[in-house]
């Protein structure tokens, strides 16, 4: 049996173990739609913080950073991880308990339908607004994640890349609608522990194969920017191809990283408070005191995965200098490492790591897309008596078509993750982001102002990647960082000039201060 044989074997085992799980949970998530879209709050701690982890991290985790870090160096990557760790504890310290009280009393079990319901709408505008949100920053998401299971099928296997990509699709289309929301925790959790194990066997591995820690480093100190956190190495290429020089790769001269650059990069941190598929697990579980531990177990998984995954890149370069010339295929170091330096078996585990991660982040990007439409929009504008039957019907028809769009959206092997990535979480970070802290934390806050934020948010992470950015010099900032401030402004600007709040709003804001 050959190499690659054993490998698929490998992973087609893991993936009917994924849905095993799935068809495991698939009565109980039928029973009702709380069930379907939130487990019932019903989840552990342990539970709740390594789907979180697991769900938001995605195939970017063991493609698209460690490919930042290959192709450029430790800056990009590093500041990006600093503010992704950073905004992963502040989250759970100050967002967690105080969502997962008020979302119960708001009796809400969507994201739009907390917002919804904790301005008590009558109109269903920030519903209808929110849902149409979530809906497109879910498609681009679910989009990134076809193309590392386009990626990693194409590479391992040899097969072209639209194919495999769709293969991919259908697997987690199928997956995600048998078993719903609890199914998705469930593997989400066997998935971190396969994401962290698959980390940890690639760095241990490839650091003896390149000879020892002082190796990688002394290696990457030879290319001009590649360890310096305050500069970034810069590839020497033509048509996109890093050109090879004497059998090395060609960098020039290291380029600058600037303060405004290292804020724009600490600013993924900021989208935390945003993602509806970290958000939707404080509001599921079962006890919010339960939160404290789960916060514990987050914070390390993130911190230990992160510190690898930029590690793997630099050590990728290494031992493969010359292997990945373009942008988009450095982010197959991490599959390189280990069909080049494990046993067919073993990488056949760590390549189902990599599609581990993908498959817990599609999952939650589909449902959460697909309770969107089906709950807030379709239940809760178009036809207020639905059923409970009929609700998950349009849920799994929503998924269907998002998923065919999320397919057109992956059809180019060239994308880079990291890109499509970056952009759905500034859209989510900035769209949501600001409302979530200022409905929490803040009584004044009022539905006008609520829609403005939403409003000017999300447009501005539009307006600021597509027009202003590309204007470089100083507007070269991650979209997410002015879009955030923007929407927070809006919210206290109209909030301010238009009328407060209702008494029993502002009476509901109390309760779930003082923990009622």
């Amino acid at each position: 049996m050959n190499d690659t044989m054993q490998i698929m074997i490998t992973m087609v085992l893991y993936m009917l173990i994924v849905i095993g799980i799935g068809l495991a949970f698939a009565k109980r998530a039928n029973q009702s739609s709380e069930d379907y879209f939130l487990g019932g709050r019903t989840l552990g701690p342990w539970v709740t913080a390594m789907s979180a982890e697991a769900s938001d991290m995605s195939g970017w985790l063991l493609m698209g950073l460690p490919g930042v870090a290959y192709w450029c160096g430790i800056a990009d990557a590093a500041w990006t991880a600093i503010g992704l760790a950073v905004g992963t504890y502040i989250n759970w310290l100050i967002t967690s308990k105080r969502l997962r009280r008020y979302s119960e009393k708001a009796n809400a079990i969507t994201l739009p339908e907390f917002f919804s319901n904790r301005f008590h709408e009558d109109k269903k505008i920030i519903m209808t607004i929110s849902a149409l949100f979530i809906l497109i920053f879910f498609t681009v998401y679910a989009a990134s994640c076809l193309v590392t299971c386009g990626k990693l099928f194409s590479t391992l296997f040899g097969f072209d890349y639209v194919p495999m990509m769709i293969v991919g699709a259908v697997f987690v289309l199928v997956y995600t609608i048998i078993g719903g929301f609890l199914a998705e925790s469930a593997s989400d959790f066997m998935q971190a522990v396969v994401m962290i194990v698959a980390l940890v066997v690639i760095v241990v591995t490839g650091t003896v194969a390149a000879g020892g820690l002082g190796a990688v480093i002394t290696n990457a100190q030879s290319i001009p920017g590649f360890l310096d956190f305050f500069g970034i190495a810069t590839p020497v290429v033509s048509d996109g191809v890093q050109q090879v020089v004497n059998g090395a790769p060609a960098f020039g001269e290291a380029g600058s990283y600037s303060i405004l650059t290292i804020l724009s990069s600490l600013a993924w941190g900021l989208g935390y408070f945003g993602m509806p598929q970290v958000l939707l697990r404080f509001m599921a579980i079962r006890k919010e005191d339960e939160l404290k531990m789960s916060r514990r177990i987050a914070t390390v998984w993130v911190l230990v995965s992160l510190i690898i995954s930029v590690f793997i890149g630099i050590m990728g370069r290494s031992l493969f200098p010359t292997a990945l010339t373009t942008e988009a295929t450095s982010e197959n170091v991490f599959i390189l490492l280990a069909t080049n330096l494990l046993p067919p078996l073993l990488a056949g585990l760590v390549m189902a790591g990599i599609l581990a991660a993908t498959i817990s982040s599609s999952d939650s990007y589909l449902l959460i897309a697909a309770s969107a439409f089906s709950k807030n929009i379709y239940q809760g504008l178009l036809h207020k008596k639905a059923s409970d039957k009929e609700v998950l019907w349009i849920s799994r028809i929503t998924l269907l078509l998002v998923t065919v769009i999320a397919i057109f959206i992956a059809m180019d092997e060239d994308s880079v993750i990291f890109t499509i990535v970056s952009f759905a979480w500034a859209g989510f970070g900035a769209t949501f982001g600001p409302l979530m802290l200022l409905s929490l934390f803040w009584k004044r806050i009022n539905r006008a102002g609520a829609i403005a934020g939403m409003i000017s948010g999300g447009c501005m992470v539009f307006i600021w990647n597509l027009l202003i950015r590309p204007l470089g010099g100083i507007w070269d900032i991650y979209e997410l960082l002015p879009a955030f401030l923007i929407s927070c402004v809006c919210i206290v600007v109209v909030s301010l000039l238009t009328a407060p709040p209702t008494e029993e709003m502002q009476r509901e804001f109390e309760e779930v201060r003082a923990g009622k």
